[in-house]
């Protein structure tokens, strides 16, 4: 049985933690001529704010899935993350867009499992992409390193980083560039998704299984956003590549019911909420064939 989360703390320590430097680097300066098509001029049709805004609340958190890793015991693997010897080679702004999220959920693992000696080589590189497809205005770096390196401040981090994930994203759709924002999700989600499927590989823990099989829900979605933007050979073999890890996921069952209503406080008042729960269905074969899929995918963004 489990819970699902209301909302994608995307990239706690991660997307949040880009610069807010005023001026531009010679290599963002040098990223104009690789900037991502505008929808329109693709054929595809721009992003309703409620259609992002779904997958977004709906996505299951990196840093959730994090959480739940620590409470198994296991480990901290820096092997599992990708390395930030990369960034330099990420030289589009589909690549960039992609590990710009692939990052961030790397940093959310990071400071769920407390490993500050490593923080800052990731914050170099999610800053590096983020000033490198032009959205790092919005992020002060300097003031959440340090909140980042402090472990008391994780929950402010998280709202932060909810905060500036919204604001860049708003920015991006008025700039005719949800395509941007797509990606970064996607990247962020995939990431996430391996970092489990490897610790499943090693625990089999069951409610690792259950989250990534809960995963089934929001492929649709992901690939209905993709293929949005097939016009793109880019965003189409991402699409193929979305439409292969769905297909691993197509034999598991999920059924939803409603949870016990619940009262809380919310900004002084008393409200009502209702948390859907999932009951997972699936195969140790069901699960062999979605980490195979995963890492396939991951490696692809990654490469």
């Amino acid at each position: 049985m489990l819970r699902k989360f209301s909302y994608l703390t995307l990239m706690v320590a991660g997307i949040c933690l880009m610069s807010a430097c005023s001026g531009s680097s010679k290599k963002s300066s040098e990223s104009d001529e690789l900037t991502l098509s505008a929808p329109a001029e693709s054929g595809a049709l721009e992003l309703s704010e409620e259609v992002m805004s779904d997958v977004i609340q709906n996505i299951s958190s990196p840093v959730e899935m994090a959480s739940i890793i620590k409470a198994t015991g296991v480990d901290f693997s820096q092997k599992i993350l990708n390395s930030t010897d990369k960034v330099d080679n990420y030289n589009t702004s589909y690549k960039r867009a992609l590990n710009l999220g692939v990052y961030s959920a790397d940093l959310g693992y990071i400071n769920t499992f407390d490993k500050n000696s490593i923080v800052v080589s990731y914050l170099v590189a999610i800053k590096s992409l983020a000033e490198g497809i032009k959205v790092g205005q919005f992020f002060d770096f300097n003031s959440l390193k340090r909140m980042a390196t402090n472990n008391n401040n994780l929950d402010s981090l998280m709202q932060i980083s909810i905060s500036s994930f919204n604001q860049m994203d708003s920015y991006l759709r008025s700039q005719k560039r949800s395509n941007v924002s797509s990606l970064i999700v996607t990247g962020a989600w995939i990431e996430g998704l391996y970092i489990t499927a490897n610790v499943i590989e090693e625990t089999n823990d069951e409610s690792l299984i259950n989250r990534v099989a809960e995963q089934k829900d929001i492929i649709d979605i992901i690939e209905i956003i993709l293929k949005n933007y097939s016009g793109d050979p880019d965003f189409a073999e991402l699409a193929k590549g979305i439409s292969q890890l769905k297909e691993a996921y197509s034999a598991v069952k999920i059924t939803t019911e409603m949870g016990e209503a619940k009262t809380i406080e919310q900004d002084g008042k008393l409200i009502i909420v209702q948390d859907e729960v999932s009951h997972v269905e699936i195969t140790p074969e069901q699960v062999s064939a979605i980490v195979a899929e995963i890492k396939s995918l991951r490696e692809f963004i990654v490469s």
